[in-house]
């Protein structure tokens, strides 16, 4: 007998393709067409195994799904599902850990890169005519030779910290645990106190899932300690940061500038202030979505669904639930 995987989020025509090909034998996989509970209940109602990634799954929508056995992210944040009515009725949930790592930390790198040498209206100057070379100059600064300091050390976090030893950056850290000593100098980052972090960089990069510690930790009092010139590069959450905060950071100069990938509502409203701001850049929670690293994670979250199906073990970095 056939095992449905739901696929909670509306995919586009080339990814299911690949999804498709990859299927193991026994398994098949249809996905959404909206992005409503409603669309999530009918999706997992006769569903085996659900997929989720950036689509919030509230009790209701797990409780529509009476068969399911495993809820698996597409990603590594859990911060959207109830984990609580999970465990109450012995649903699995899992996560795809570290595929994703190496885009997200190529993507910060990025950003780090547009934020600070003005690429993003550079080009669009030039592309509507214009010539701001000038412009551009003076208000460029360089990575190189930079104190970075990264918020949240798991595998993104430590594929930031070693994509900037090519800049000759100094990398501060913040995380929950310390590294030991041996592996901190290794990777090239010293720890600071989230306040120490705060007042010392000149870029600081959020890498760090949201959590009841980290819910809004970058808020205005956090802001008030940077440096006037620091820049901040969200790719975590948008809870982490306090966006009306941000916001009036950013116009009162505060901070110098950010480059933001996620939002508390997403997509956000067509009115939000972030979206209008010569300041800021802004793209569409797409860090973890280079389509050359798709294989390995369908690879990964399959491989998780096939061994529930065998009644065997998902690997304990995986495992949430």
């Amino acid at each position: 007998m056939t095992q449905k995987i739901a696929l909670l989020q509306p995919i586009a025509g080339e990814m299911a393709e690949i999804i498709q090909s990859l299927l193991p034998e026994g398994f098949s996989a249809t996905a959404v067409k909206g992005r409503s509970v409603e669309d999530l209940k009918a999706e997992v109602a006769d569903a085996d195994y659900a997929l989720w990634w950036d689509v919030p799954v509230p009790a209701e929508v797990l409780a529509a799904g009476p068969k399911l056995k495993l809820l698996h992210k597409w990603g590594v944040g859990i911060d959207n599902i109830d984990l609580d009515y999970c465990r109450k009725h012995g649903i699995q949930v899992a996560r795809t850990t570290g595929s994703n790592a190496a885009p997200v930390a190529d993507f910060t790198i990025g950003l780090m890169l547009a934020l600070a040498r003005r690429i993003v209206p550079a080009h669009n100057s030039t592309a509507a005519g214009g010539w701001a070379k000038n412009e551009v100059w003076k208000q460029s600064v360089m990575v190189s030779g930079k104190t970075v300091g990264i918020i949240g050390l798991g595998a993104i976090g430590k594929g930031v910290a070693k994509r900037l030893q090519g800049f000759d950056c100094r990398v501060l850290y913040y995380s929950r645990t310390q590294l030991p000593e041996d592996q901190a100098k290794a990777l090239g980052v010293e720890y600071r106190a989230l306040d120490d972090l705060l007042a010392e960089v000149d870029f600081l990069s959020l890498n760090c899932p949201l959590t009841p510690e980290t819910a809004g930790m970058i808020n205005a009092a956090a802001l008030a300690k940077m440096k006037p010139s620091a820049m901040i590069i969200n790719v975590a959450r948008g809870g982490v940061v306090v966006e009306a905060d941000l916001v009036a950071a950013l116009k009162s100069g505060t901070i110098r500038a950010a480059a933001v990938d996620v939002f508390d509502q997403e997509p956000p409203p067509a009115d939000h202030p972030l979206l209008h701001m010569d300041n800021v850049i802004v793209t569409p929670h797409c860090a973890s979505t280079a389509y050359e690293n798709s294989r390995r994670s369908i690879q990964h979250w399959l491989g998780n669904m096939v061994r529930v199906s065998k009644g065997e073990p998902i690997p304990e970095q995986d495992r949430v639930v």
